[in-house]
């Protein structure tokens, strides 16, 4: 079996090396294939990546290249965890919108469709050489913002699924506190991409005893303090929402945070200057625990548990991923992509069926919905009223003078990045 990753020069990529070595049963990986066009940091984290697997004992190799094409012939899967532009344009995204008062961050609101836009033409360029070079390959997408990737994959016919880690993280998190294994814990997770809910908490699969309720009565609290959200408003909606719904129940308040500063952005940069002089280190055979404040908690397991079901090889039959509505949210077109369980096996992924959903979320999810298939027109298309229309449409920003200046700011920081501009 043969895997790569696109952006292997990623500091997290130890994190998914690290999955790979200690859940090799699962997905047993031969040949691994790092691909990342900055020379220094692929020859840091290959290193490492090497490293890891000898001090594991995982006899499969680890190659590092620049050159995609070579990098992704004969791959079974190709993850892709690429940062079109890094951590400059990361900055970027989260600070020019904060003068118009909006959030900045990097997959919620104007700084968000940045990134769509920087990001959808390259991942869908990378994407037609991975057809080329093996159609049956599989597309796993962590990069963000992935429903709006996962989107223009799935629109264009590659065989896609998006992947995000707010769900595992819960999962594990909710595990602990019922002090059970986590594979006993089932997740009512539906939604999008950084706008997902916890209806239900079933011990067991599908079927299983919802336990929310008492889950929320004796320990909302913590839960709560996780979000960063008020635990009276947790008691009163009776569901969990993801830290990312923080951006629309608190805007004004993150707002203020983030004026505060300093930006996560510029707390990551200094976090992976500081883990790439780590992974320098000849005598470092694992991922430091740095890495755990990087971001990206369980992406391994994450990564590992559906690579593996979508080669046939294994992995949990139900698993929240990024994939085609389908009629799963009536209230949705069917080639919208949601957030949700579904089952995956070696044909892909089909959503389970879903109880109707609260208006109170509904609402919202139709929303930003609606967002996404303007952002997606904005990215594949270009053009300045696309850009214009596509920020009006969002409801963290709504009143047409914000979305005027916001475009205008969004095309001078990403000119660079855009072939229309």
């Amino acid at each position: 079996m043969k895997l790569t990753v696109v952006g292997g020069g990623s500091t997290y990529t130890p994190e998914l090396i690290d999955g790979f070595a200690r859940l090799r049963d699962t997905l047993p990986v031969e040949e691994l294939v790092l691909v990342d066009p900055a020379a220094d940091r692929l020859e840091l984290v290959g290193g490492l990546a090497r490293r890891i697997f000898a001090r594991q004992g995982h006899p499969g190799t680890i190659t590092t290249t620049a050159d995609l094409d070579a990098g992704v012939a004969g791959a079974d899967a190709v993850l892709l965890q690429l940062r079109v532009g890094g951590q400059a344009a990361r900055q970027q995204d989260e600070t020019w919108p904060l003068e118009c008062g909006c959030v900045g961050q990097e997959t919620t609101g104007a700084g968000g469709l940045a990134k769509a836009l920087r990001t959808v033409p390259v991942v869908l360029d990378i994407a037609e050489r991975v057809r080329r070079a093996n159609p049956d390959a599989w597309i796993i997408d962590f990069t963000n913002p992935v429903g709006i990737v996962t989107r223009a994959l799935l629109h264009a016919g590659h065989r896609a699924v998006g992947l995000c880690n707010v769900a595992i993280g819960l999962q594990r998190k909710f595990a602990a506190l019922l002090d059970v294994a986590p594979r006993e814990v089932h997740l009512d997770h539906v939604g999008l991409n950084h706008l997902t809910w916890e209806t239900g908490v079933r011990l067991g699969g599908p079927g299983g005893e919802d336990v929310l309720p008492g889950l929320l009565a004796e320990h909302g609290g913590a839960i709560a303090e996780d979000l960063r959200l008020p635990r009276p408003l947790l008691d009163r909606l009776g569901v969990v929402p993801s830290y990312y719904l923080r951006y629309y129940y608190a805007h004004d308040q993150v707002v203020s945070e983030l004026r505060e500063g300093p930006s996560r952005a510029a707390q990551v940069a200094a976090m992976e200057r500081e883990l790439l002089t780590m992974y320098g280190d000849p005598e470092l055979a694992e991922k430091p625990a740095l890495l755990a404040q990087r971001g990206g908690a369980y992406y391994s397991e994450a990564a590992v548990d559906l690579a593996a079901a979508l080669l046939g090889g294994g992995g949990s039959p139900y698993q929240v991923v990024n994939t085609l509505n389908r009629g799963t949210l009536p209230f949705l077109p069917d080639d919208a992509v949601i957030e949700v369980q579904a089952a995956v096996d070696a044909n892909g992924a089909v959503p389970l069926p879903a109880a109707p959903l609260d208006p109170l979320y509904a609402g919202l999810v139709a929303n930003v919905t609606a967002y996404e298939e303007l952002a997606l027109d904005a990215a594949l298309r270009g053009g300045r009223e696309r850009v214009f229309r596509a920020l009006l449409a969002h409801p963290l920003i709504g009143q047409y003078a914000y979305a005027e200046t916001l475009t205008d700011q969004l095309i001078a920081h990403n000119r660079e990045h855009l072939a229309w501009a």
